[in-house]
């Protein structure tokens, strides 16, 4: 067996309508088709593949802590990005990786998942 990619990433909330706008509206995915399922949620696509899905449930105060620690995706951009977080208002740190020309920004969205956005640029593109 050979893996090939990771295929996706499936997150459960009871914030749904917070989440569909961070991840629709602050990452960029498209929010697109995803099976009649008997529970709530929405499925966001990068390029044409389902890359974040969400299932809805009852949000329980006492629910177990995630067990992810993050995720990450690759993009392009970094200025357009660092814009869109502080429109949105979403804190960010930001570390750069010597040796490999990356910047990554940590985030978190509104369930508090810590979610890593990566760009091949250097502080040379940019102030952090």
């Amino acid at each position: 067996m050979t893996l090939k990619y990771l295929d996706h990433v499936n997150l459960r909330t009871g914030r749904l309508d917070e989440l569909r706008r961070f991840y629709g509206e602050v990452l960029g995915l498209r929010e697109g088709p995803r099976p009649d399922f008997t529970f709530g949620g929405a499925w966001f696509y990068l390029g044409d593949r389902p890359v974040v899905h969400l299932v809805e449930v009852s949000d329980t105060p006492d629910a177990p802590t995630p067990r992810i620690e993050h995720f990450a995706f690759m993009a392009e951009d970094l200025p357009a990005f660092r814009e869109a977080l502080e429109k949105a208002e979403i804190n960010y740190n930001a570390n750069i990786i010597p040796g490999f020309g990356w910047t990554q920004l940590f985030l978190r969205d509104p369930d508090g998942n810590k979610v890593e956005v990566t760009f091949q640029e250097t502080q040379s593109n940019f102030n952090i």
